[in-house]
């Protein structure tokens, strides 16, 4: 019995190196068949060549239809900015109220006028929400400053009853004006802003 089991035993040994030996074999295969076709590694290192390439190239090209498309969307903002600077303050109010009609608003209107306490767009978005909007069509070396959004601010909600209160401007904001804006919910739209609104890159006051 002692003698069955160290044979049991021996057998066991043999597929390990059977299979080392296979290996071996593949290898000494592989290296012979290298040896009598020398082109072989230069083929292989052109197309590896040839396709890390292509994904440069590939790259490169994503890479330009990006920077043309941000390009172009960049164009396309400064133009809408442009056209608003261009509008004198009442036109630059209907304006605002055919963006909030044109985006699905209700009941857009222009209110501004002597006395309206700083309401000057107001309308309704689709999903029912009072919309108040002041616009200010200011010149880029005029900001709109704190005082301006301390005046909109005691009367968007409390008189006007706003559920969406914004400024939005051709100009920007001073810090003041930000902070206020920021501690009392008010929107601010500075021209980027705006011209992201316009041009449907953006979104509008009350999204």
């Amino acid at each position: 019995m002692a003698r069955r089991r160290k044979a049991a035993g021996t057998g066991g040994c043999v597929a390990p190196a059977l299979g080392v030996a296979a290996v071996g074999a593949v290898l000494v295969g592989a290296l012979g068949f290298v040896a009598a076709h020398p082109v072989l590694p230069a083929v292989v290192g052109t197309v590896v060549l040839g396709v890390t390439l292509s994904g440069l190239v590939l790259w490169q090209q994503a890479r330009a239809r990006d920077a043309r498309q941000a390009w172009q969307l960049e164009v396309a903002r400064s133009q809408e900015i442009a056209r608003y600077h261009a509008m004198a303050p009442n036109e630059f109010e209907r304006a605002l109220a055919f963006l909030c009609t044109r985006d699905g608003c209700s009941q857009a209107q222009v209110t501004g006028r002597a006395g309206d306490l700083g309401a000057d767009v107001v309308a309704y978005a689709p999903d029912g929400r009072k919309i108040v909007l002041q616009a200010k069509r200011y010149g880029v070396a005029s900001k709109v400053t704190g005082p301006d959004l301390q005046r909109f601010g005691g009367t968007c909600y409390t008189v006007h009853g706003a559920r969406v209160a914004a400024v939005v401007t051709t100009s920007t904001f001073t810090k003041q004006a930000r902070q206020y804006a920021a501690h009392h919910g008010i929107r601010l739209f500075d021209g980027p802003g705006l011209a992201a609104w316009a041009s449907r890159t953006g979104p509008a006051p009350w999204h």
